[in-house]
């Protein structure tokens, strides 16, 4: 199968694309049909690997990472995100610094995962299995700008690309009197006036320093039924919490976060373009915000640089990618995570950007059909080398925004040939990975029956209240069906107890 060109749009797509994908497209007894038995011309012609083979490992794999939750862990789950949004009202109430009234973003998936889009060389080695069970990224908004019906214009004369400063002239005199001590100044020129730009780095030691202190003194006076903190680490800027509930241990990497409605100037012209989701999801869906998170261009300045994230949006997109094609991207991002171990040059964010340009690139009726997951793996290892090969990865919403342009010869060269050998036996990776998700569960397993004896009381509003009881199991399908589907928290620090979910568009 030959690499795409990742720049090509849907248009193009008869003459690029892998050689099974052109066959079976332009095949007169296909008719967007199931393809035939498998024999020899179901083949892959690199590996000469059947497909049928391929497709059933890829299916055990899928099957092995969605486990079965039964009541109580679902209620667990529940027992944890309750605590870490209670938690966050109280750091709120520390010194008033984060929003009252906060809207977070809860994704399934850590960061190590590629949910966002943010550097992995500073987090340390942590794995479901050994470390977890479940794992989450949350958002939390530090400052929020929500009233603005109109591109929004970032400062990107400091910084590459895809990132940018944050100016607090943007904010009202209570904002930046209650962030002065989180920013760096600088000083104009012809007017001479201080201008405050908000830091990433300092507010995430506030944001640590502030999480810190919540945990330590809510540990201090621990209530019937709380989750056990095992684990608060900062692993650069996201603030990683390992709690226990019960047998079940989670994993909830926190980042601080800029939000912003509407759209950026810089991301308009994609705007423009045509695009997989035209038609299935309306425009005000997918534009209806973004953020910056704190993560630095490899020369920008770590104080001062933000990146843009997508997250919602992705969160949106993910809504019209087949389930077929779903279950390779995960193949595939198990595979990659695995191999390259601590992945640096090449990250998860990168082969989920490659599966969103696929998208664009390739006919809906072939992206739809259920029993090509071989093939789709295929070709996301096929892009992935090409982008390796030619340095060239292309941000999704930020095309100009080559995500691998200061990647060295020798990285590119080294992932390549890793990725080469994974093409070259796509099956023994699979089955590798298959039974390294097995491992894990078996872990968890253990972990399991060896506290099912030590269960942890439940406060009385926990156990009497059939409410929450539906409402964990309702937030535990859609995380476990959806993966990375959002959920959208709205919090009144003052009074956490009731319904504060968004799901979609349905209120909880």
């Amino acid at each position: 199968m030959a690499a795409p060109v990742l720049s090509s749009r849907a248009s193009g797509s008869s003459s690029s694309g892998n050689s099974l994908s052109n066959s079976l497209s332009n095949s007169p007894t296909s008719g967007g049909r199931a393809p035939p038995s498998a024999g020899t011309a179901e083949l892959d012609f690199r590996s000469a690997s059947r497909m049928e083979d391929l497709n059933r490992l890829i299916s055990e794999f899928s099957k092995q990472e969605q486990r079965e939750t039964d009541d109580q862990r679902a209620l667990e789950i529940h027992t944890a995100k309750d605590f870490i949004f209670s938690m966050l009202g109280m750091v709120q109430k520390l010194d008033q610094k984060l929003p009252v009234a906060n809207e977070y973003l809860l994704l399934s998936g850590g960061v190590r995962e590629g949910v966002v889009d943010m550097d992995l060389e500073d987090l340390s080695v942590c794995s479901r299995g050994t470390d977890y069970d479940m794992d989450f990224t949350l958002l939390v908004p530090a400052l929020k700008l929500h009233d603005r019906n109109q591109p929004v214009t970032l400062d990107m004369r400091h910084s590459a690309l895809g990132h940018s400063w944050l100016s607090l002239r943007l904010f009202d005199e209570g904002t930046i009197a209650k962030w002065k001590d989180c920013c760096t100044l600088m000083e104009h020129n012809i007017s001479g006036a201080t201008n405050y730009f908000f830091s990433p780095t300092l507010v995430s030691d506030w944001f640590h320093r502030a999480v810190s202190l919540v945990l330590l003194e809510v540990q201090k006076k621990p209530q019937r039924g709380m989750p056990r903190v095992e684990k608060v680490e900062r692993n650069g800027t996201v603030i990683s919490v390992v709690l226990g509930v019960g047998s079940s241990r989670m994993l909830y990497d926190i980042v601080p976060v800029v939000s912003f409605k509407g759209w950026p100037a810089v991301a308009q012209s994609w705007l423009m373009e045509n695009h997989f989701w035209d038609g299935k999801i309306t425009e005000e869906e997918v534009i209806s915000g973004f953020y910056l998170v704190p993560a630095c261009s490899s020369g920008g300045r770590k104080e001062n640089e933000w990146r843009l994230s997508f997250a919602r949006s992705e969160v949106q997109l993910k809504k019209c990618i087949s389930s077929s094609l779903m279950q390779a991207y995960q193949a595939c991002k198990a595979i990659l995570i695995k191999l390259l171990s601590r992945p640096k040059a090449l990250s998860p964010y990168h082969l989920r950007s490659v599966m969103l340009w696929a998208c664009d690139r390739l006919p809906a009726s072939f992206l739809l059909q259920e029993h090509f997951s071989a093939c789709f793996l295929l070709g996301l290892i096929d892009d992935l080398q090409h982008c390796l090969l030619n340095k060239m990865c292309p941000n999704y919403f930020i095309p100009q925004c080559n995500m691998l342009e200061t990647l060295s010869d020798e990285a590119a060269m080294l992932h390549a040939r890793k990725l080469s050998s994974v093409r070259s036996d796509p099956a023994e990776h699979l089955r590798s990975t298959i039974e390294h998700a097995k491992a894990a569960n078996r872990m968890t397993e253990e972990l399991q029956w060896r506290g099912g004896s030590q269960s942890v009381p439940q406060s009385d509003s926990a156990a009497d209240s059939p409410p929450d009881d539906q409402l964990a199991k309702k937030l535990q399908q859609l995380v476990t069906e959806n993966p990375g589907k959002s959920i959208s928290v709205f919090i009144n620090p003052d009074d956490v107890t009731r319904p504060h979910f968004r799901i979609d568009d349905k209120f909880f």
